[in-house]
């Protein structure tokens, strides 16, 4: 006899990563249980327009593209029921699940909980998401060829990004609430973009509402200069806000080494510190926050677990 409760793999989330891996499990009668929070397709559902994801030359609607990756999941005989995981403990053949909805067992647990975007919670930041507010520049900045942008972060991640999209804008005017915290290196590179006249740089400077008009597009971003204290108004067709990423982890505390930022780390077969617990996507540690790449990460991660399953077989003995 078996736990009961339990499963042969459990996968945390139900975005690409996960449901990539899903569909290799389930197709080789690997039984699968994925538990999602929120929406499956997770960061990917509530993008409005995915335009880089290959196989797609005109693009896809994001919604879209999370529906057909949940639809082949379960074609394939993956169940996806809507529960949070509150707690990860390793229990040694079994790894055990605290969840709202009671304890889970697993022979195998993938997480895939992916990570979220630190937000300003400013007024226009989310009515506008998606419609010119936006996360990710390799992702949306193809949108705005020869617009105005303004980027919000002073760290690595804005300053590159800031860099990035002046590929297709305009402008860029880069808004730091206090001081640079980009590398030396990066600073530098940014300075010649300063110099050529295609990024400004605003210091001290607070990102406090962003404003659109009558047709629902972003126009305006209101800040303040902190220094002089005055108001400053600077018209764009659209937002970047790269503050940092969120990483949803919290099931997970003190049970998987992380990072600095909070990613789990895994080793070259995307196992975490936990024997039997892997992980795919935006939440592992050097992940490339791209929907393609979770996508493979999840089918690497699913042909890893059916190795790990196949060198672990389950003690009968020990279920009796």
């Amino acid at each position: 006899m078996t736990k009961e409760n339990s499963h042969t793999v459990i996968m945390i989330g139900a975005g690409p990563a996960a449901l990539s891996a899903a569909v290799y499990t389930t197709r080789e009668d690997i039984e699968t249980l994925l538990l999602e929070k929120g929406v499956p397709g997770g960061l990917a559902a509530v993008t409005d327009w995915v335009d880089n994801y290959p196989g797609f030359p005109e693009g896809i609607a994001g919604l879209e593209l999370a529906g057909n990756l949940q639809k082949q999941a379960e074609r394939f005989g993956a169940v996806i029921d809507f529960v949070e995981v509150t707690a990860l403990h390793d229990e040694g053949e079994w790894k055990r699940l605290e969840t709202n909805m009671g304890d889970l067992y697993a022979r195998v647990v993938l997480v895939a909980t992916g990570s979220d975007y630190k937000k300003l919670g400013i007024p226009g930041e989310a009515e506008y998401y998606a419609r010119g507010v936006h996360y990710c520049a390799t992702c949306d900045g193809a949108f705005y060829r020869d617009k105005r942008l303004v980027v919000v972060g002073g760290g690595n991640s804005a300053v590159q990004e800031a860099m990035f999209l002046t590929r297709f804008a305009t402008h860029i005017d880069l808004l730091v609430r206090s001081k640079l915290r980009a590398s030396e290196v990066l600073q530098k590179d940014l300075q010649k973009f300063v110099d050529e006249g295609k990024i400004t740089v605003h210091l001290a400077t607070t990102t406090d509402e962003i404003v659109g008009d009558k047709d629902g597009k972003v126009v305006q971003v209101k800040a303040t200069d902190t220094a002089s204290g005055s108001e400053v108004q600077i018209d764009t067709d659209g937002v970047f806000v790269f503050v940092g990423l969120k990483p949803n982890n919290e099931f997970a505390d003190g049970q998987l080494d992380v990072d600095e930022i909070g990613l789990i780390k895994t080793d070259e077969n995307l196992m975490s510190s936990m024997p039997g617990v892997f992980v795919a996507g935006d939440i592992r540690s050097h992940a490339t926050m791209q929907v393609a790449s979770a996508v493979g990460e999840g089918a690497t991660a699913a042909l890893k677990i059916r190795e790990y399953l196949e060198g672990h077989p389950i003690d009968v003995q020990a279920e009796v």
